[in-house]
């Protein structure tokens, strides 16, 4: 009688398969890109005051950019985790980073066809700083915390 046994489960919590994500090491690259994206947007909204920009103008406050920030980086995270399962992640996330950057910017610019108190376009163009800063900082932090296999690149 010959058994043929099953292969044993594989419990290792590699992140060479993007499918297999640990969620500590997710949490990581999340919390890790929202600390390095609050200081550079807050280097930036200084700039921007120290350049003129009204410091009355909210998203300049550090509770407005750091919440959005943080929803931003999830956003991202999320995005990124979904995006890195696929087979050709690696060229997906070439043109979508880009593109997600590109259509943030739409609110910034519609701020600054606004007539709200304290809008200048000095301001608006922090805000998409702002944007770019995130952008960079969780690509790159996702890139070195989650990487993409040779198998997604």
């Amino acid at each position: 009688m010959s058994s043929t046994a099953a292969p044993a489960a594989d419990l290792t919590n590699s992140t060479d398969d993007p499918g297999r994500t640990t969620t500590p090491r997710a949490l990581l690259a999340g919390l890790a890109a929202t600390v390095a994206a609050l200081i550079g947007n807050t280097i930036v909204a200084q700039i921007a005051i120290a350049a003129g920009s009204s410091e009355d103008f909210t998203p300049l406050t550090p509770g407005a950019y750091g919440f959005l920030t943080v929803v931003g980086v999830i956003a991202g995270l999320v995005g990124w985790l979904v995006v890195r399962r696929t087979t050709n992640a690696h060229s997906t996330l070439r043109w979508l980073v880009p593109t997600v950057l590109v259509l943030s910017f739409v609110p910034d610019i519609l701020v600054g066809f606004s007539d709200r108190a304290g809008v200048s376009w000095g301001a608006v163009v922090a805000l998409m700083a702002m944007h770019l800063v995130l952008a960079v900082t969780a690509v790159a932090t996702f890139t070195r915390l989650l990487p993409l296999t040779r198998t997604n690149a």
